[in-house]
Parts: C-alpha cells; structure tokens; sequence
C-alpha cells in the first residue's frame, strides 16, 4: 500500500501501536456466523451552490475559531504508575472470580440469576462471566411465560425486561400491563415504590416504535421521579440515583460509566454482597490503572507529533477525550490495542473534520479530498501549506500502519473497507464545505444525504469493526456498507445530536448550514420549534436503533452491540453540550471519576 510520498518525513507512528500493544495483548473476540443481509446503496446528489470565491477571496475571508487546549493533554506524563499494584489487584481478582461465578450459577432461582446478572452489568463485571451470562439468558428465554406467571413485583418484571433486551432477546412489553389499574392507567400505588418506578424508568428507555405502553410508563415514572427525588422521602442514595437516572439512563450510559455511580450506590445498600462489592472495587481499580498506564504512552506519542507545532491552532485538542469515548466500545482492560487502534484512527477522522470544518479553504480542501480519492498527494498539493501536506501525511501514514499491523493477520481487507469509508466521509465533507462557505441553506432531504455521511458515523465502525480483531469480517464491512437500518438510525442520532448541540458554535463561525437552519428554511418554524422537532426525529431514532438491534437476523452480537455502544458515546458526548468540542461539565465530571479519582478498595 502505497501510503506517503518520498519528500515527507514520516511521523513516526509506527511505535505507538508497538508500545501500547506490549502493555497487554489483545483479547480474541467471538461470535455469531454471519449470513445474508439487505440495505440501500450509498446515493450521491449534485450539489448547489449561490456563488463561485476565488482562491484570493477564500484567503481574505478565512478566520476559524481559536479552540483552547485541553487541559488533559500534558497531566499525564509523570503520573506514576506502580506495576506491582496492578499485578496484586490481578491476583485478587483471579481469586475471587470463581466465586463471584459460583453465585451467578449456583442459584436455583431463575429470578435470583438474573437480578445478579442485573447486578454484574451495573458493577462493571460483566465481561467477567459473558459465557455464563448468554448461557443464563438463553435458559430464561425460553421459558420466560412460566418465569413472569403471577410475578407482581415492579421492580422484578422490570430488571428482567431491561436485562433480557439489553442481550438482545425480545420480551414482549405487554408483561408491564399487569401494573395497570381498570381505569387503563398505571395503578396509584406505585408511586411510593421508589425502586420500582426507577427500574421501570430505566426499562422504558428500552422501548421500540411498538412498545407504546413504555412510552406511557416513560411520561408515568418521569413524573413521579423528580417528586421522589426533591421530596426526601427516598434514603440519599436513593434520590442520587434517581437525579441520575433522570439525566442519563443507564441504557444510553457508556458502560464503563455506569459503575461509577452505581458501585456507590450498592455500598450504602442494606443488603449487598461484600464479596461482590469488593470484586467490582478490584475490577474496576485495575480498569483505572490500565488506562493511566496507556494514558502516559498516548500522550508521549502524541507530544512527538508536535500537532501544536505543526497545525494552526483550529483543531480540537483532544486526543485524552479520545481515549474516554474509544471506552464506549473498548473498556475492557484486555482490549488495548483495540483502543490504541481506534484513538490513531479517531485522531485522523477529527483532524479531517476540523480541517474542512473549522480552517482550509475551498481549494486546500478540495485538494486534501482528491488526494484521500487517490490515496496519494495530487498534483496540487505540492502548491499547498504545510499544515495541509501535514493532514495528508498523518492519515496516510496512519493507515500504512494499520496495514503492518493487520497483514500478518490476513485482515488487509479490513484496512482497505475502512479507507472506502474514510473516502466517503471526505467527500460528503467537501460536498457540504461548498454550501457552507457559499452559505447556502439546501432543502433539508439533500442536507442529510450528504449531512448522514459527514458526521462520520459509518467511518467511525468501519474504524471499530477493523479494531475488533477477526470478529470483523469481510461480510461485516459488506453489511455495514449496505446502509442497514440500524446504521441508518444511528447517522440520523448522530446528525442530528452533533447539529443541535453544536449549534451556537456553528453560528459564532458564520458556519449556517446545518439541520437546525435548514429545517427553519424548509418548513417556516423558528428555531426553537426546529430544535423541538429534531429532538423527537432524535427520540425516534433511539426506538428503531432498539428494535433493529432486537430484530437484526445474519450477524453478529458482538457487531450489533458495538453499534449500539456508539449511540451511547454518543449520547454521553451530546447529552449535555457538544462535549467533544466544549469538553467542560459532565464530560470534566465524567473523565476526572475515571482518570484522576482513584476508587478506595
């Protein structure tokens, strides 16, 4: 693969993969077969545009918006980290997992078993037991009316619906009607039932466009939630959770995130398990130190690369972000290189972002976009600024490195799916540059033809499916390039999200073409009606991706479930502010518990 021209030095980074990897090897993962699967093809529209600038124009009107740095960047390069630590804490772990095991297994309840499963998801445990888990499942599953028979319980019924959709098997929503009073609605005396209602809270977000009973129960415990919790009439850890749960649900929670709060929380629990309680401690303590110890490689990389040397300062700053949102997909501890893969990768995807969104020129990104068609420098990119030349090189000597790495492997393919996709995003970038430099507002069907690609949703799993090892493929990459509906769903969520979030940001650029304005233009609303539409298209888009990861035949789990854990970085990413960008407030709050607080043991 030809990947640099000879006259640009290389980037060297070729000895992250290589040190990071030595930290820990990589697990293998495992799956479904795969079989047949249907999409719609990929359709490119002609673009419009109300004005042609010269090169000169584009020279005297560019101005981008000075990003600060992250304050993340440099934290880590001295943070000591104690390999003898981590070793003890495996051995603790290694002694108390087979009988964390033994209480999963052992019980002759079904109810009990997935309550600890239940339990395992919350603590961040559950990679531990992931054959134990599907076997238990499947077990209830297929006896699930004799299990649910006669079973009154809220918060049951509840934890066992979250659970058994969570792994993909499709309960029939209709086991929450039970709960319902003559009058149709739910019955009155649930409201004091505070660990009920929020289990049935957090299972409605669950839901796909057919389970109208849990668009009730949603409005239903929503409701009665906050009054729990400004009340005091629920214990403080209770009406902790609650206030949680209210602004994240754990189903759309990254799940590395989620024991955070919740291992708190199941300490000041009457009746928890010590010996459960101190593995998920142990457990998510190494998770800790594993990531400091990459954090220091990571950082020391990127620092060689001089960015800040190289680059106007338009870019995002972000490359310790990178390696919290790679953690929606890859947290567990063994799963290094997959993270190594995916934050090199993540960098280039926003390196192209910012450069055609936030900095170049008409011409420079033309040129940067014929270059990535051809995999190589076109002819007028010898003419070009340095900083443009330094893009290029770090893409392109990016993927030369997937390539070593992956061709011994015979996963070549994957490398290569993943450029077409990474070609698709540049292009659908250029596409929209030309409107938004022109300021030109397209009908809001032709934005999101072009808009779906550009957020990146489809290069983003290509990046994941490649990392993922031989779990990935050359029918994974056929299915992904299909556009299946799942897929689809998610570019509408990402679209949207990055729009409405990003939207103060984009009209402080002068940058107008996006969903909000768009949609303003097309259908006569102000923005504030746009903003309450594309909320619901939002709300929307999480049902069919629920449903599509239920009801999807042909592949994977381990693939459904990586897409569906995109959707929750996403939703960690947007759920307050554009937290990728303006990475302040919860994202701060988030990264701090997960980098800096260490857990006591």
């Amino acid at each position: 693969m030809k990947a640099t021209s000879d006259f640009w030095p290389k980037l060297g980074s070729q000895t992250f993969l290589r040190s990071w990897t030595n930290l820990c090897p990589s697990s293998k993962l495992t799956g479904f077969p795969l079989m047949s699967f249907t999409g719609r093809p990929l359709k490119h529209i002609r673009l419009k545009a109300t004005k042609t600038l010269t090169y000169y124009d584009q020279e005297r009107i560019r101005k981008f918006k000075k990003l600060p740095t992250s304050e993340w960047t440099h934290y880590f390069h001295s943070i000591p980290i104690d390999v003898s630590e981590m070793d003890a804490l495996k051995e603790e772990i290694d002694a108390l997992k087979p009988r964390v095991k033994d209480r999963l297994m052992s019980s002759h309840s079904t109810k009990k078993r997935i309550l600890c499963v239940y339990l395992l998801v919350s603590l961040g445990l559950a990679y531990h037991f992931e054959d134990e888990i599907y076997e238990t499942l499947k077990e209830v599953f297929e006896n699930i009316e004799e299990m649910m028979a006669g079973e009154d319980d809220l918060y049951t019924v509840s934890i066992i619906f979250w659970v058994l959709r969570r792994y993909g098997h499709h309960i029939s929503s209709d086991v929450f009607r039970r709960f319902k009073g003559s009058n149709g609605n739910f019955k009155e005396s649930l409201h004091g039932d505070a660990k009920g209602m929020l289990s049935l809270y957090e299972a409605t977000h669950l839901r796909t466009a057919k389970d109208y009973i849990l668009d009730e129960a949603l409005s239903f415990t929503s409701h009665h939630l906050e009054s729990l919790a400004s009340s005091g009439t629920s214990p403080p850890h209770i009406s902790v959770r609650i206030r949680n749960a209210l602004v994240l649900p754990q189903h759309w929670n990254m799940e590395m995130l989620v024991p955070v709060e919740f291992i708190p929380f199941y300490e000041q629990e009457k009746y928890n398990d010590k010996i459960l309680l101190k593995f998920a401690k142990l457990s998510f303590k190494f998770g800790q130190l594993q990531y400091l110890q990459e954090l220091k490689i990571l950082t020391k990389w990127y620092k060689e690369l001089e960015f800040a040397t190289n680059l106007p300062p338009y870019f995002r700053d972000r490359i310790v972000e990178h390696h919290f949102l790679v953690q929606a997909v890859f947290f567990e501890p063994q799963l290094s290189r997959a993270r190594a893969m995916m934050i090199q990768y993540f960098t280039g995807l926003a390196l192209l972002d910012d450069t055609f969104d936030r900095y170049a020129s008409l011409p420079e990104a033309e040129s940067l976009a014929n270059s990535l068609e051809s995999w190589a420098p076109d002819q007028a990119m010898d003419k070009q600024p340095d900083y443009l030349r330094f893009v290029l090189n770090f893409i392109l000597d990016t993927f030369e490195e997937f390539e070593r790495e992956l061709r011994p492997e015979g996963r070549s393919y994957s490398v290569n799916a993943t450029i077409y996709e990474f070609k698709a995003a540049a292009k659908a970038n250029i596409d929209l540059e030309k409107w938004a430099q022109a300021a030109h507002l397209p009908s809001f069907e032709e934005y999101m033809e072009v808009g779906e690609v550009e957020v990146t949703v489809r290069a983003t799993l290509a990046g994941i499916f490649m990392s993922m090892g031989n779990m990935a493929t050359q029918e994974a990459f056929e299915w992904l390039k299909s556009r299946p509906k799942l897929v689809q769903s998610l570019f509408i969520k990402g679209r949207f999200m990055n729009d409405l979030m990003g939207y103060e940001d984009d009209m402080s650029r002068g940058y107008v073409t996006n969903a909000v304005n768009c949609y303003m233009k097309q259908y006569g609303v102000t923005k504030e009606e746009a903003f309450k539409e594309l909320y619901k298209m939002v709300a929307n888009a999480n049902k069919t991706l629920n449903e599509e990861f239920l009801t999807t035949t042909g592949v994977s789990h381990c693939l459904l479930k990586a897409t569906i854990d995109l959707a929750r970085m996403m939703t960690v990413a947007y759920n307050v502010n554009e937290g990728f960008t303006n990475p302040q407030g919860k994202i701060k709050e988030y990264m701090t518990s997960m980098f800096v607080d260490q857990i006591r043991i």
